[in-house]
């Protein structure tokens, strides 16, 4: 795993061994999230929710993301995000959240530009923490998230709509954005 990218282009990233605990983005797919984050990476507040090894949030800081939480509940994830972002050498932009998903999100402060939630396949995770996350994204903020591609979404979280929906092999990248109002 590497990252792709940016100021931190071709650096090797750790792996969680097994995929109880993560299970890595593909390179396809991770390219494929990116290309869609192309134009709002520049400056841009992330929330790497369910972080995992870290490789999201990593590879939006080094596309030119301002700064990036990471969020994860294992201790195992947090470590291996922690040595990702040394190695990397983004550390500074960078916070671990050593939580579950939804205790940060009812805490949280900050307001989010993106969002980027890749949470374990099968457990329904998304919809369950979709309406708080929205409440904490900037009106021209963007929420991607990864899921197998038979799993259903919902069409709405707060103001945020379902915008688009992509596939690639067994994974689907979902994106929701704020509906602008016409001027």
């Amino acid at each position: 795993m590497r990252v792709i990218a940016g100021e931190a282009r071709g650096r090797r990233l750790e792996a969680l061994p097994g995929t109880e605990i993560t299970r890595p983005t593909m390179d396809q797919v991770k390219e494929a999230m990116f290309s869609i984050l192309h134009f709002e990476l520049a400056e841009a507040v992330v929330l790497d929710l369910f972080a995992g090894s870290g490789q999201l949030g990593i590879e939006a800081l080094s596309r030119g993301a301002k700064q990036c939480v990471f969020v994860d509940r294992e201790r195992a994830a947090q470590e291996v995000i922690r040595r990702n972002l040394a190695a990397a050498k983004l550390a500074d932009r960078a916070r671990v959240a050593a939580m579950e998903a939804q205790s940060f999100l009812l805490g949280a402060r900050e307001r989010f530009d993106i969002a980027l939630l890749d949470p374990p396949y099968g457990e329904n995770l998304i919809p369950a923490v979709l309406p708080k996350l929205a409440g904490l994204m900037k009106d021209t903020g963007v929420i991607v998230c990864e899921t197998e591609k038979n799993e259903e979404l919902p069409e709405a979280a707060g103001e945020f709509l379902l915008h688009r929906t992509y596939r690639y092999g067994k994974a689907k990248i979902t994106t929701y954005r704020k509906r602008q109002e016409e001027e």
